[in-house]
């Protein structure tokens, strides 16, 4: 009876430390799960501030600004410019 009773308490150790294994391997996953979530929270908000900071330096303004500045460049005259509208082919060669 005695070594019924020590076999039976060495199963009942090793499901105590098959279960405190398991909780233990959980509770990393979790802490891992928790840490990845948090670092695709912040890479949203930077992704987020990224567009932002890119809509800001290519607005036409800014962009016309650097042009004009920085490159030399200008708007043409109204009457250097021309406006060219592309009709029909069989109306294009139609005298």
């Amino acid at each position: 009876m005695a070594r019924v009773n020590l076999l039976l308490l060495a199963i009942a150790m090793v499901c105590a430390l098959g279960v405190i294994t398991a909780q233990h391997k959980a509770r990393k996953l979790f802490v891992d799960l928790e840490a990845g979530q948090a670092a695709a929270k912040r890479l949203d908000e930077e992704f987020t501030q990224l567009q932002l900071e890119q809509s800001t330096w290519a607005t036409n303004k800014r962009v016309e600004a650097i042009a004009s500045k920085s490159l030399g460049m200008r708007l043409p005259e109204p009457g250097a410019t021309r406006v060219i509208t592309l009709g029909e082919p069989a109306q294009a060669a139609k005298p």
